[in-house]
């Protein structure tokens, strides 16, 4: 009976290898791309590419576990979750109450430590927000917000 159990796991396991969902990954920078409208200096974009993007815009960097059935699923989730709440490659779409509301909750998530997440974090070291990178994306984010008209 175990063996059956077992094998039928194992079986399990094999086909929902086959079911993936589709890769956020877009082959050029949207025109909207918060960065094609607003200053982000190198800096600012680095701290972004590394800490944010992966789940704030159109492209994802995919660790090697990302092709394992159900983690694939499971990050996909994390990742069209972040872009539901902010998308910085769609940031152009948003009208001006909407973005200046997104960079509140920029520097609220960055304040209270929300972001990234420690779920995130845990496997992705270099992700990890230091108090200066903080600190200069929440002046980036506040110096943003008064210029957007």
């Amino acid at each position: 009976m175990i063996k059956k159990a077992l094998l039928i796991i194992a079986i399990l396991i094999l086909v929902i290898q086959l079911f993936r969902p589709a890769k956020n990954s877009s082959a050029s920078i949207s025109a909207n791309a918060i960065e094609a409208h607003y200053p982000v200096s190198n800096e600012i974009g680095v701290i972004l590419r590394r800490s944010c993007y992966d789940c704030h815009s159109n492209n994802t960097v995919y660790p090697w576990y990302s092709n394992i059935q159900p983690f694939t699923w499971w990050l996909q989730s994390h990742v069209n979750e972040g872009k539901h709440e902010l998308n910085f490659d769609e940031f152009n779409n948003y009208d001006v109450k909407k973005k200046k509301h997104k960079l509140d909750e920029v520097i609220e998530t960055i304040e209270k430590d929300e972001m990234p997440l420690t779920s995130y974090t845990l496997i992705h070291r270099g992700a990890v927000l230091s108090p200066q990178d903080k600190d200069k994306l929440i002046t980036w984010a506040k110096e943003l917000k008064k210029n957007i008209n």
